[in-house]
Order: structure tokens, then sequence, then C-alpha cells
């Protein structure tokens, strides 16, 4: 589905913030590809070295939050095997991550059920998540959280009712959250193909086409990419 198809789909409906942002808020677009210099593979494959690089960006700059990775090709998953199984490595991304301080509140855009949850620990997986499943626009669609704290999934279990608005995890420190930076990969899924608490956040790139047409643009619900590109609140 095309970025427009989905926002048409849910033009008038009341979306809600995934994480806290005031007006004032500067936000930092994130570039994690190979022309990034700054980012080598020493820094982003030591889980403590590439924690200590964003923490420090986003000091640098004065931004609450790095933003970006929608469609990006990043090689920063070569710092993990499991994105290196089969000819061609996985290295498109197929959500967008924020980046900010582990607990930081997460929020469900829309109400919704929970689709399922899982204790992905596995180094550079997701490590605890939660995926909600929503209709809406005359849509069934789910949205992803990834990278939160393991208190996230306390108290939750399968088609529990999820109000839009309603905190519903946390940003999880490197040792629940996958062994990354304090962040939320936050994806819209179409179709979850039969999976529970998991989905492939990332894809080779000559897969990609399929890949992001069920995994369309969540910027729609986050709303935050224009002000990230702006540099400006």
């Amino acid at each position: 589905m095309e970025k427009h198809e989905f926002e048409a789909a849910l033009h008038g409906i009341d979306i809600q913030p995934v994480v806290p942002v005031d007006p004032g808020d500067s936000l930092l677009l994130m570039d994690l590809t190979a022309t990034n210099a700054a980012l080598n593979t020493k820094t982003f494959t030591s889980t403590e070295l590439f924690s200590a690089w964003v923490e420090d960006l986003l000091h640098r700059k004065g931004a609450r939050y790095g933003i970006g990775g929608y469609g990006e090709h990043r090689t920063i998953y070569a710092r993990a095997e499991r994105f290196d199984t089969g000819e061609e490595p996985r290295r498109l991304h197929l959500g967008i991550d924020i980046w900010g301080p582990a607990g930081t509140p997460v929020f469900s855009p829309l109400e919704g059920t929970v689709h399922s949850l899982a204790f992905n620990n596995i180094f550079g997986d997701y490590g605890a998540t939660v995926i909600l499943q929503h209709h809406a626009g005359g849509l069934v669609f789910h949205t992803l959280y990834g990278h939160l704290s393991l208190s996230s999934l306390d108290g939750k279990q399968e088609g529990q009712a999820v109000r839009a608005g309603e905190p519903i995890a946390s940003f999880g420190p490197p040792a629940e959250n996958g062994q990354w930076p304090p962040h939320l990969h936050f994806q819209v899924i179409l179709d979850m193909g039969g999976r529970k608490g998991d989905y492939p956040g990332v894809c080779r790139y000559t897969e990609r086409a399929a890949w992001l047409a069920n995994s369309p643009d969540p910027d729609v619900l986050l709303r935050l990419m224009h002000r990230a590109a702006a540099g400006t609140p």
C-alpha cells in the first residue's frame, strides 16, 4: 500500500501521539546509511559505543529524539549475524526508529487490541515486543513496537482492548531490547502472515517492493518526519 492510500484510509480519524512530543521539541533526522562517515563499524558493532554515539549526537544537536529510517538501506545490521543469512543480507529498514532515553513512554495511536507479544531475546533482535491490531478507515492492520522494556509485557494478553492514547510500553535498555541503543522501532503491518510476537523489520533490498507494500510508511501515524526534516520545531 502506498503512503497516500494509507493516509486516505485514515483521513479524519483522530490519531494520538506514539511518544511524548512538545511543540518546542527539536527532532533530529538520523542517517544510519553508509554515507554517514561519523558512524563506523567499530562504533555500531559495540552496543556500548553505539549507545554513547547516539546519546552524544542528540545532546550536541539539542534534540529530544532522533528519528528516521523508513525504507533506509543501513549498514548497521552487519553487527548481527541474524541479518546475514542467505546469499543476500537484509539491510532495508521497514519501520521508523525513534531514538531516545530508556524509559520513554509509548502510547497507542489508535484504539485496538493486543495481537501478540514476545521477548525476542537474541542479539540484534527486537527484545521485548508488542503488536497491536487496529480496525480503522475500513482497514485491518497492525502496529509493531520493538526494543521495549520487559515491563512492557506485564499485564498484557492477546485480545486485550487498548484505547487510543493509552500507555502501552516504554523504551527498553540494551539488556532488554536486543542489545541496541534505547529506541522504539515502530512499524505498520497489513498482513502478519500468521506470525505472532514478531515480524521482520528489515528485508533484502531486492525484495523491498513487496515488503514495503505490506508495511506502509508509519509516519502516517507518527506525523513527525516533516519536523525532523525541517530541523526546527
